[in-house]
């Protein structure tokens, strides 16, 4: 895959596949004259990039362009009754393969992608629905670990389209973005066929459109505050909304919860007679080192425990994740009895192969230049903490660039004790906070000295390396650009990947 920077066409191509996303070309223009080559020999890279072929990149062109006159996935009528009249006419397509359904707030992709390399491990067709996507709308549809090809997604797109027209026509609203998404996510998985689904949420869980399967497994990550304005103003209240995932007889595998978020999901398992395996009491990490390039962990699964598992990802908070997918495949193959266990060799090189790309993801060297996507105060906690202990860097300078929408006060506070500075922008999204809004929350919390105001992405990420070579080459100082799924897939381009 190419290593030159990215063309304004280029990213003018992912702008139009995000529904939220407005094109500021000027941006990408600007990066693209001066923003250094990135050092070292490529690497694969695990989010496609466009289509080579320009009538397949036309054709996805399109596909992208209907999918945008739609709602997007800040608009919401909490109703599943499109998605269920979408299925109705499709032939329920959702019902041909068993499902792995993952709610929560932090940790739900990375839990899915690891989830997904296990099942894989054992010889199982996967599927794997996600959101939002980093640079490629094609990443949110994955067959066999990878996302499908544009040809495969812009036939799923027109295969559906009949239908999709047909309840639109039938009901109070058009069906949304994510709806039709989601609807060509099922049609697909039924298409290939898959063995097994994993499915993300999109948002909460009851009302979500992807709540339409009968996961015989639910899986919560850790729960906390985002989105409080559709799903509560408090833990309690939003694990109300995304207890509606677990569905009669399934199996409920709980990451550790805020106490008042547990007592909600144990109510609703009791209530639907769904078995429970918590984290912390029925499996957990039992020990993680850091490790060259990850981490290397002891895991105690539900029929015991796995060994020297290294997962090529950072920070504690991912070795939770790991427990958590390892628990839930055990439960989708009905591991439940200490003393039986998985095939030991088969977990290890299932975890071995994951990758998560915008989590901790080292795109850079020289100086180190470290993307993730946290947007809310636990999600920057964690992020804080894993890159304290994974990277030791003497010095570390922010990229900053959030949605209007989110607790930016709480997200900067997690991660001042680990800025030196802090370099505030904002993304091509309509969502995207004022960099001059955000910079005078970031002064209130950093001081005037420590801020610097860059509102394009390029030139903040220009100013970042910069300040960062302020140390010398070999100082140890490094740039971490994080605050919205959206400013890391922009910044990944400008750093020529995908």
């Amino acid at each position: 895959m190419s290593e030159q920077p990215p063309s304004s066409d280029d990213f003018d191509e992912i702008v139009e596949a995000e529904t939220d996303r407005d094109p500021d070309l000027a941006v990408i223009e600007a990066g693209s004259r001066t923003l250094r080559a990135q050092a070292g020999p490529p690497q694969a890279d695990p989010v496609p990039a466009r289509p080579a072929d320009p009538e397949v990149d036309q054709a996805l062109r399109e596909v992208e362009q209907e999918l945008a006159t739609r709602w997007g996935e800040t608009k919401l009528e909490p109703s599943v009754a499109r998605i269920a009249a979408l299925m109705d006419v499709l032939g329920e397509p959702q019902r041909s393969y068993p499902s792995i359904h993952i709610t929560g707030t932090n940790g739900k992709t990375s839990t899915a992608r690891m989830i997904e390399a296990l099942l894989a491990a054992f010889d199982l067709r996967t599927g794997r629905y996600t959101s939002p996507h980093v640079q490629s709308i094609t990443e949110r549809i994955s067959l066999d670990g990878a996302p499908i090809s544009p040809e495969r997604f812009v036939e799923t797109y027109r295969d559906i389209k009949p239908y999709v027209e047909m309840v639109d026509a039938q009901q109070d609203y058009r069906l949304s973005f994510f709806e039709v998404l989601t609807g060509m996510a099922y049609a697909a998985f039924a298409d290939a066929p898959v063995d097994v689904a994993v499915v993300e949420v999109g948002m909460g869980g009851s009302w979500d459109a992807t709540n339409v399967i009968d996961g015989s497994v639910a899986v919560v990550t850790p729960i906390s505050l985002d989105h409080t304005d559709r799903l509560g103003s408090t833990p309690a209240e939003i694990a109300g909304e995304k207890a509606g995932i677990i569905k009669e007889g399934a199996t409920v595998v709980l990451a550790q919860q805020p106490v008042d978020a547990a007592q909600v999901m144990l109510k609703k398992a009791v209530e639907v007679d769904a078995t429970v395996a918590r984290e912390g009491l029925e499996f957990g990490v039992v020990s993680r080192e850091v490790a060259v390039g990850g981490q290397l962990l002891t895991l105690r699964g539900l029929g015991g425990e796995y060994e020297e598992i290294f997962l090529p990802l950072y920070g504690a908070h991912q070795a939770h994740n790991a427990a958590v997918a390892l628990a839930a495949v055990e439960a989708f193959f009905g591991v439940s009895a200490q003393g039986r266990t998985l095939d030991m060799e088969t977990v290890r090189r299932a975890f071995a192969s994951v990758a998560s790309p915008g989590r901790l993801e080292v795109v850079r060297r020289s100086p180190t230049v470290v993307l993730d996507a946290a947007h809310n105060p636990a999600g920057a906690q964690a992020t804080a903490e894993g890159i304290s202990e994974a990277f030791g860097f003497s010095r570390l300078i922010g990229v900053v660039g959030t949605s209007a929408d989110k607790d930016v006060r709480g997200l900067l506070e997690a991660f001042e004790p680990i800025f030196a500075e802090v370099v505030v922008t904002q993304n091509s999204s309509h969502r995207a906070m004022d960099a001059d809004e955000l910079a005078a929350i970031a002064v209130e919390v950093f001081g005037d000295e420590r801020v610097v105001v860059e509102p394009r992405l390029d030139d903040a990420l220009e100013e970042a390396i910069t300040l960062a070579e302020e140390e010398s080459e070999f100082a140890g100082a490094g740039v971490l650009v994080t605050g919205s799924v959206i400013t890391v897939g922009e910044a990944r381009l400008l750093l020529g990947k995908g």
